[in-house]
């Protein structure tokens, strides 16, 4: 279920005061329903940029001279938080009401309404009130709060009247088992006869731990199974994953490959931007036209919310040239993610990128290999790892790559230079190919 949705943010005054407030406004439903209310945010209503719905870059607010740049961030947040309310009614497979919707804002945005006594709390309203306070803490985006919605439905899934008392070993392993069966899997997929994947397992355990963590901190919980309860399962060490991407001539190709389909050349450009940027999509799709100085870009990444400056060269350069035209503030045509994802497996089928690649998995103790054409494969997070690959393969320095990736350590670069490796042994092997001259 997909909830059409749009999310607007405008001043309340916009005349007659130097600094106002700033609205939310969220319609939805055929525009039938319609949500508008402060957000706790104040700005100079004369940097307030009515195009991109945010302060004015390298403009200061209020009294307090509070940085845009501070601001814009948790005008973010809140949009994150609409964003994320509605994927938690489409997982339900139900529409919000407008009284349903504020109230969902308000506890998420960390508002709790007459739940001041902890004893009355039960163990989901405990859940929610860490999401929404964690979420606001470490910044998080609509992919981290996908993640804990999707745990939670599974919690509720596996036991709806769970309490802090009986999460021990037992009821760890019981978890598990759940995961591993087909009941976890029909939440998306009813027909679905296996269970979930070990490595999909160790991250929602990851998940779990983090949140009783907090729990024993705060007094909620007073167990020990987020630090003594070790899991090992089969596929989680890292050595069977396969990190797809493009090669240099795949990528060369595709970048070339001209389609009739509009909206399929569209694709093709922004997948392409990322290869030859590093940006994760959510990055590009927030990308703006003032964040592009001097042939560099400079962004907060969504996900790590962390200032990265990326130098451009020829081909992510020639993208944006194409479309530096665009009425919108936005560097390139963006659309959703998914709707991306269906676009590339598409325009990569047609464009023939179709060597036949491996995948190998776990589901508990039993080993699963597929082999599947690439373009099956293909989703907008490859774009950064074919950066990265072909970055490190064309003997760019790994700390070089890590300061336009915004990778903080080395150990999660492993992955792509072992790939990197494999592809200069291969390489090496050519001159074996040539016979000597005598």
């Amino acid at each position: 279920m997909y909830i059409k949705r749009l999310i607007n943010f405008f001043l309340e005054k916009p005349s007659g005061k130097a600094s106002t407030n700033v609205r939310l406004r969220v319609k939805w439903n055929n525009s039938k329903s319609v949500s508008s209310f402060g957000i706790g945010i104040k700005v100079d209503a004369d940097k307030w940029s009515y195009e991109t719905q945010r302060c004015k870059n390298n403009t200061t607010h209020g009294k307090k001279k509070i940085p845009a740049n501070t601001l814009n961030k948790e005008i973010q947040r809140t949009h994150d938080i609409a964003e994320a309310i509605f994927y938690d009614f489409e997982q339900k497979g139900t529409t919000p009401t407008v009284a349903e919707f504020k109230t969902a804002f308000n506890l998420r945005n960390g508002k709790q309404q007459n739940q001041n006594d902890t004893q009355d709390k039960s163990f989901f309203d405990i859940y929610d009130e860490y999401t929404a306070k964690q979420g606001v803490v470490n910044s998080w985006g609509i992919s981290m709060n996908r993640k804990f919605n999707s745990l939670k439905l599974h919690l509720i899934n596996f036991n709806n009247n769970i309490s802090f008392d009986i999460i021990n070993d037992d009821f760890m392993i019981e978890f598990i088992k759940y995961f591993q069966s087909k009941e976890s899997m029909k939440i998306r997929y009813k027909d679905c006869n296996v269970g979930m994947q070990n490595t999909t397992i160790s991250k929602r355990i990851v998940f779990l731990k983090m949140f009783l963590r907090w729990a024993k901190k705060n007094g909620h919980y007073h167990g020990d199974v987020h630090e003594n309860f070790k899991l090992k399962l089969k596929g989680t060490d890292g050595n069977n994953k396969e990190v797809v991407h493009l090669t240099w001539n795949e990528l060369i190709h595709l970048y070339n490959f001209k389609f009739e389909n509009p909206a399929y050349e569209k694709a093709k450009d922004v997948f392409c931007f990322c290869c030859f940027s590093s940006l994760r999509y959510s990055d590009v799709q927030n990308l703006k036209k003032s964040d592009i100085k001097n042939d560099c870009i400079n962004i907060v990444t969504q996900k790590t919310v962390e200032g990265l400056k990326i130098e451009l060269n020829k081909y992510s350069k020639a993208i944006l040239d194409k479309y530096k035209d665009n009425e919108s503030a936005n560097t390139l045509p963006v659309i959703s993610n998914q709707n991306l994802n269906n676009y590339l497996k598409e325009i990569c089928k047609t464009a023939e990128i179709n060597d036949p690649q491996r995948t190998v998995y776990f589901i508990g103790n039993k080993r699963y290999e597929e082999v599947r054409p690439k373009y099956e494969l293909i989703t907008t997070h490859c774009g950064r790892r074919t950066f990265i690959v072909n970055a490190l393969y064309l003997g760019i320095p790994a700390e070089v790559v890590m300061k336009w990736t915004g990778h903080s350590d080395y150990k999660s670069m492993k992955p792509y230079i072992k790939i990197v490796d494999e592809l200069k042994r291969e390489s090496m092997k050519k001159f074996d190919l040539k016979e000597s001259v005598t």
